[in-house]
């Protein structure tokens, strides 16, 4: 897996901390700092996500992947999933993340609350990369809601 990730400040652009990433798969995803109101000139603009936002939601994206396939290859009837992911950070750095909460939606047709829990506990232990990976400096929670259809 590759990622080039290019600053776009030095072009001329509307913010002196953006940053613009392509992935090795031919995708593009734009990034750009906080505003800093003691430095501007070392600021974001607020034009994209921040770059530890898509660290989370890289995470989120991979936990919620792993859950619609746990499921769907147990054949459940699964038709939405989403997960909401709330974060606390160090407040020295490196700030990395020291708290993370995932809260699961699931809607189907009768899935089983047991067969929910079974795939957020498989994505989480075993196959998140970015969850598993986190889990070195965060304690990570999970709660769910089941909405039947």
């Amino acid at each position: 897996m590759e990622c080039t990730v290019s600053w776009t400040g030095g072009a001329g652009t509307l913010s002196a901390m953006g940053f613009v990433a392509e992935t090795g798969s031919g995708h593009v995803l734009t990034m750009d700092g906080a505003p800093d109101t003691a430095k501007p000139e070392n600021g974001g603009r607020n034009l994209a996500a921040r770059p530890m936002e898509t660290v989370l939601a890289g995470t989120g994206g991979c936990t919620a992947y792993d859950v619609v396939l746990i499921l769907k290859r147990g054949r459940h009837q699964v038709e939405r999933v989403s997960v909401k992911l709330s974060s606390e950070r160090a407040e020295k750095d490196p700030k990395v993340f020291t708290k993370i909460h995932m809260h699961f939606t699931v809607a189907g047709k009768s899935i089983p609350a047991a067969a929910v829990e079974r795939a957020i506990a498989l994505s989480h232990d075993t196959y998140c990369s970015a969850s598993v990976m986190l889990a070195k400096t965060a304690e990570i929670t999970t709660s769910f809601d089941l909405i039947e259809t």
